[in-house]
């Protein structure tokens, strides 16, 4: 119960006339219906009066108007056996009628005692997350407006001169500081063999110079794949009878690569899958002399039909049959082992898994088996589902949002690729937008 002290036998300072070390017994608590009173007892058993405690009808105004006793007179009222008694304990919560009584359980150990609060639950979290785990996907185009994407609410294919720049901007102010960028190119400039990848000149290689003149220490990832700039949407250049040829595309792949970094992007993020493409892009790099550029290699990432909403982004559907020859069956964990040891080998600095919340497990299995920082992208389709699900009112959009991104960081991802990363951070900074 909270309480006030207030004057009753005392002078107007709040001090007991005749008080003193001498003739000072101790305190003894009285305790009334509405109002509590310590009694102050001299020597010779006659009382000087009481200071009345009276309940506060706000617990939040528990303090107490002191007294004027000095810390030795409260010490020897405690050691003379009078000490103030503290509030009544509240008596216990009531169970409902017909609850069972029973004995109590033997138990050693009950988890629950460290959940029982708020600021206890605080204290023992595992798991944090903040808006420097969060790497923005940002769709561009060459437009100057901005536009939306029917199967992604809240995501748009931004002009790169004007949008991209705001976004960013918005993203800043709330924590994020890395982006990475995906090109809708114009159907003309696509080919077979995906030249317009390597274009110095191309969508990605301006939109990067750009952000870095505004934003220098902005972190670019940058995607290389040749599916946005194929004419077949493939990440590869396609044999007439349908194969993806593997050598031929790395080849690309390298010059994609390079052209990026001679643009200014921090992180080359190959997505394609083929064998052996970051040793090569790693040895393009270096010989180039962008020994200081990452590679974050999409390691494991799944032929997954989560991809739905990201393709009507891109336009970059396959124009015939699918991924299956070169991302991975979703059927296969230990195959995963195989694509780490691999990119740890050829210089990978970063290890990614695609898609995200499905593969929690693919996750974990990267954690324990790499010290390479691993990366997990919560995909458009992860995303449109939790949007779609907040439209129906099925869920709680923020609390569904959230807790997704925080079992991505609990299964093991250091980053996490989302498309709620700027609508994470501002609620993650207390923003309600």
């Amino acid at each position: 119960m909270a309480s006030t002290f207030v004057n009753g036998a005392c002078n107007a300072g709040g001090s007991v006339k005749g008080f003193n070390s001498q003739n000072h017994v101790g305190l003894g608590l009285g305790l009334g219906l509405r109002k509590s009173f310590v009694t102050i007892r001299p020597a010779n058993g006659r009382n000087f009066g009481r200071l009345v405690v009276r309940a506060s009808e706000r617990r939040d105004e528990s303090t107490m108007k002191k007294t004027s006793l000095s810390n030795e007179e409260c010490e020897a009222a405690v050691v003379s056996g009078n000490a103030p008694q503290a509030p009544p304990v509240p008596p216990g919560p009531k169970s409902p009628v017909g609850t069972p009584v029973v004995p109590s359980l033997s138990l050693g150990r009950r988890p629950r005692r460290n959940r029982k609060s708020p600021a206890l639950r605080a204290a023992f979290q595992e798991t944090s997350l903040s808006p420097a785990n969060l790497v923005y996907p940002l769709f561009i185009h060459e437009g100057e407006e901005d536009t939306p994407i029917g199967a992604m609410p809240g995501c748009y294919r931004l002009g790169w001169r004007h949008g991209l720049v705001e976004e960013v901007a918005k993203a800043r102010d709330v924590g994020v500081n890395s982006v990475v960028l995906f090109p809708k190119v114009p159907d003309a400039l696509k080919s077979p063999t995906g030249d317009e990848a390597y274009n110095e000149n191309g969508l990605v290689p301006r939109a990067i110079r750009l952000l870095k003149d505004k934003f220098p220490d902005l972190v670019i990832y940058t995607d290389v794949a040749l599916d946005p700039y194929s004419s077949d949407g493939h990440d590869g250049i396609v044999r007439e009878d349908g194969v993806i040829m593997n050598d031929e595309t790395v080849h690309q792949l390298c010059k994609q690569a390079v052209a990026q970094a001679r643009a200014g992007a921090d992180v080359i993020s190959p997505s394609d899958m083929m064998d052996g493409r970051v040793g090569a892009i790693r040895a393009a790099l270096d010989a180039e002399g962008f020994q200081h550029v990452s590679i974050m290699s999409y390691t494991a990432k799944y032929a997954s039909a989560f991809y739905g909403p990201f393709r009507e982004a891109l336009d970059s559907n396959p124009r015939f049959g699918d991924k299956k020859t070169y991302q991975m069956n979703p059927a296969n964990y230990r195959e995963a082992l195989l694509e780490t040891q691999e990119d740890e080998s050829e210089g990978a600095d970063i290890l990614l898994v695609k898609p995200g919340l499905p593969y929690l497990d693919v996750i974990r299995l990267l954690r324990d088996n790499s010290a390479l920082p691993i990366a997990a992208y919560q995909v458009s389709g992860e995303y449109s589902m939790i949007k779609a699900g907040a439209v129906l009112k099925m869920i709680d959009e923020e609390k569904v949002m959230m807790e997704s991104l925080m079992c991505l960081r609990r299964a093991g991802a250091d980053i996490i690729l989302t498309y709620f990363a700027l609508q994470a951070a501002r609620c993650l900074c207390g923003e309600k937008r």
